[in-house]
């Protein structure tokens, strides 16, 4: 049998959270190789989900996502745990999804925590004057302005956003999925969205909805 040292146990407590002799039990069972022995963790649901929050996701990957004829590109950077799974398949192919979702949906932020206060306030105040001018009483604009501050949040937000090809989850509850599927804290970092003519007088042409038809044909 392999002999196992205190330092790699130690090692593997730290990334799965999980106890002394299940770590130096899968360590064994693993020859010694780290990476394997938190797959087998994960596989016989042992490593803590607990500590997952709040653990340092420095590895992942930068995907690309180019709409069909290059009207839209999308680049997309989200960080995980280890690069081993940042290999993973699921992993990738969600960083994927998710560039198609910031090609259709067009977020501006990753979170509400993003959005500048600047932004916040210019945009209350512009519900508030709206409201006025509509004629709505002084008494319920507080209201209206927390209703439609939450759907700007829900617009513009990429984790509050429905997920486009699954209406019924968020694409935050979608990453919660992916954490509780792959075991490691994942971190959607940033992103930048290009759309061909941005800014230059042209045709109005409806891109993002031009890609969610697609998504669902």
């Amino acid at each position: 049998m392999v002999e196992i040292s205190a330092s790699q146990v130690k090692e593997l407590r730290e990334i799965t959270g999980s106890g002394i002799m299940d770590c130096k039990r899968a360590l064994q069972e693993s020859e010694g190789n780290v990476e394997k022995a938190v797959a087998w963790l994960r596989e016989k649901g042992i490593a803590s989900a607990a500590k997952k929050a709040g653990r340092i996701a420095a590895e992942g990957i930068v995907d690309s996502y180019i709409h069909a004829g290059g009207r839209i590109g999308v680049l997309v950077e989200v960080n995980i745990e280890t690069d081993f799974a940042a290999k993973n398949e699921m992993f990738r192919s969600f960083v994927h999804d998710l560039g198609l979702q910031i090609a259709a949906a067009n977020p501006k932020w990753v979170s509400r925590e993003d959005v500048p206060d600047s932004e916040i306030e210019k945009e209350k105040e512009i519900i508030r004057n709206k409201a006025l001018n509509d004629g709505k009483p002084e008494k319920i604009l507080d209201k209206i302005v927390e209703g439609s501050i939450a759907k700007f949040f829900k617009d513009n937000c990429l984790l509050e956003q429905e997920f486009v090809k699954d209406d019924s989850k968020t694409v935050e509850v979608l990453l919660k999925e992916m954490i509780s599927s792959i075991g490691e804290n994942i971190s959607i970092r940033r992103f930048t969205r290009y759309e061909m003519g941005e800014g230059l007088a042209k045709k109005e042409d409806n891109f993002a909805q031009e890609v969610m038809s697609q998504i669902h044909t």
